[in-house]
């Protein structure tokens, strides 16, 4: 735990040229350390995004959030720019996985890290995390109620997203799934799904589902945020980052 932290914008080299901005939380100290990716959720690089990023800097690692929607709208609102880009049908899977990977790739080569890096998205950014993981060579990876890593998205989804079952097997990095018992997307039986097929592929992961819980329990801002699944659920992700990206 580290209470001295810096914070700041900084811009990444996307791989298709463009300049994407990303929001860089580093702790004030000289320990090793690894990183942690943070995928924003559909609403967008929003203050409540930022605060993770910070929170994750006084647990000890340098965290960074790519702003998703920075070709579509630069500089915008994140809920103009969420608007946006819904109505685009969402980020393309492929962008998303390559600007995963520039992130990382920049948290592997700031001073103080050991090389370890994971990452952790909510909603729409679970499924993200979810996908990085499948894709990239990262060390942890949680989803937070990820929506649509299993099952199928309705007609009137308003995103071009399908589920990642085919791509479950290639799961490269433990996993950590928390999730509210009271959820529609992902529903309980989707979760079974998901635990049965990295059950029978053989890959790590650990699953805490809550009871009383819906959707987007950690939101604070939201009706939806509950204290007990929320305090909970951080207490997981320290322990689960701390034995996978420690030093």
């Amino acid at each position: 735990m580290s209470d001295s932290l810096t914070a700041t914008t900084v811009h990444l080299a996307g791989e298709d040229g463009s300049r994407v901005e990303a929001y860089l939380a580093t702790p004030g100290s000289d320990e090793p350390r690894g990183g942690v990716v943070v995928i924003h959720h559909l609403p967008g690089y929003d203050r409540a995004t930022k605060e993770m990023v910070r929170r994750f800097a006084e647990l000890g690692y340098d965290a960074i959030c790519p702003n998703l929607y920075s070709r579509e709208a630069p500089g915008a609102d994140p809920s103009d720019a969420a608007a946006l880009v819904r109505a685009a049908g969402g980020v393309p899977d492929e962008r998303l996985v390559s600007d995963v990977k520039v992130a990382a790739a920049y948290l592997r080569a700031l001073p103080h890290a050991n090389g370890k890096v994971g990452v952790i998205g909510h909603c729409s950014g679970g499924r993200q995390a979810v996908l990085a993981a499948c894709r990239l060579d990262l060390d942890a990876a949680v989803d937070c109620y990820g929506a649509f890593v299993t099952g199928t998205p309705p007609a009137e989804h308003p995103l071009n997203v399908t589920n990642l079952v085919p791509l479950l097997p290639q799961l490269r990095a433990p996993l950590l799934g928390l999730f509210g018992a009271e959820d529609k997307f992902p529903s309980p039986e989707q979760v079974a799904e998901l635990d049965e097929i990295l059950t029978a592929n053989d890959k790590p992961h650990q699953f805490f589902s809550y009871d009383g819980a819906g959707h987007a329990f950690f939101a604070v801002d939201r009706p939806s945020y509950n204290v007990a699944a929320a305090n909970d659920g951080w207490e997981r992700i320290e322990t689960f980052y701390a034995e996978h990206l420690g030093a």
